[in-house]
């Protein structure tokens, strides 16, 4: 991969302090004893479009030193957004402003394998698997003292919500859902489709060879912008756009995150023991019983369900949202009022 040449934050913004939290996690596969590590950005607040507001600070939880930005009154009800690949907490930067005006608590994590996000131990399992993202929510709620928040995401961060919607609605106030319900399963991935619907995930194929993660390695900028354009055809972002959350895929752990996450959908790869039980509950598709949201772009050029195949998992109050105006996959960052919008009524409900 070529020399990276972006900036790194200024030193003296970081704020190295450390208190300790203690607490336990409702997920069964989360560590007892937590942390929190205060790193405060130059800037907070709502600033220049496209530029994240709130607090950018660590807190280690479960497995993770995550990293995340939070935004909003300490004492609001809470909100945790939920990003995909490849994305980054940037496709919230002007949602939480919106959030926060309302009088939301905002978090917007990096998940594992982005940004500052960094695991606790050198030899954990680099793992991608769907239910270990879903225990990282939890984990990190328990970290921050949050009992329960609404959640809200698109692409793999929607997946991630609707798995913690699904296993822990104890923890789950309401849910926005962008292409609504996401979870899937090992055998699932292992189903062909017709030629024209396999040709919409070449990219998972790619990855399932050597050569791939070897190209994925070498050009994850350009790959990443590939498949903004690709799942976004009518949004017309910036380089400077791009290159605020390309940062983000520059974390260590990235490329193995990503290049597990789709073997193991398909079967190629295993998971870790402590979540089987976890993804056998997962396997059977359960309902979402919560308040729920979902949206759609018309423009989305990535892979996604027809509302009418998904609406039925939803068992609770429920709405689906079109979204029009050349809107594509990354519905928050591309349509930022519609989906700030739906978290503030689905938080209502």
């Amino acid at each position: 991969m070529p020399a990276d040449t972006r900036p790194e934050p200024p030193p003296e913004t970081i704020d190295r302090s450390r208190r300790r939290l203690l607490g336990a996690t409702a997920a069964t596969v989360a560590v007892a004893e937590l942390g929190r590590i205060g790193v405060a950005r130059a800037e907070t607040g709502a600033s220049a479009a496209g530029t994240m507001p709130g607090t950018l600070k660590q807190v280690e939880a479960g497995m993770l030193d995550v990293g995340y930005v939070e935004a909003g009154p300490a004492d609001g009800p809470a909100v945790i957004l939920l990003h995909g690949w490849p994305y980054d907490i940037h496709a919230f930067a002007e949602v939480v402003p919106i959030l926060t005006a309302a009088g939301h608590r905002v978090i917007v994590p990096h998940l594992r394998g982005y940004g500052t996000t960094r695991f606790l131990a050198k030899d954990a399992i680099r793992n991608g698997e769907q239910a270990a993202l879903a225990v990282d929510v939890i984990a990190l709620m328990d970290a921050l003292g949050i009992p329960r928040a609404v959640l809200g995401g698109f692409d793999w961060g929607a997946r991630t919500a609707c798995i913690v919607a699904a296993l822990w609605p104890d923890r789950c106030d309401a849910l926005v859902s962008v292409s609504g319900y996401l979870i899937g399963s090992q055998e699932a991935g292992k189903a062909p489709l017709p030629p024209k619907a396999e040709l919409s995930w070449w990219y998972q194929f790619y990855f399932a060879t050597s050569r791939g993660r070897a190209g994925y390695e070498a050009y994850r900028d350009a790959f990443a912008r590939l498949i903004w354009q690709s799942a976004s055809p009518r949004w017309a972002f910036d380089d400077a756009t791009f290159a605020r959350s390309a940062r983000s895929f520059d974390n260590p752990d990235h490329v193995a995150i990503v290049i597990h996450n789709y073997r193991w959908r398909l079967g190629l790869a295993e998971g870790e023991p402590r979540y089987e039980a976890l993804e056998e509950r997962l396997a059977r598709a359960p309902e979402i019983a919560v308040p729920t949201i979902t949206l759609e772009g018309d423009a989305n050029g990535a892979p996604h369900p027809e509302p009418a195949t998904y609406a039925g998992k939803f068992t609770g109050r429920y709405a689906h949202r079109p979204i029009t105006g050349g809107i594509g996959h990354n519905l928050p960052q591309e349509a930022p009022h519609a989906f700030a919008q739906a978290v503030i009524d689905a938080a209502s409900a």
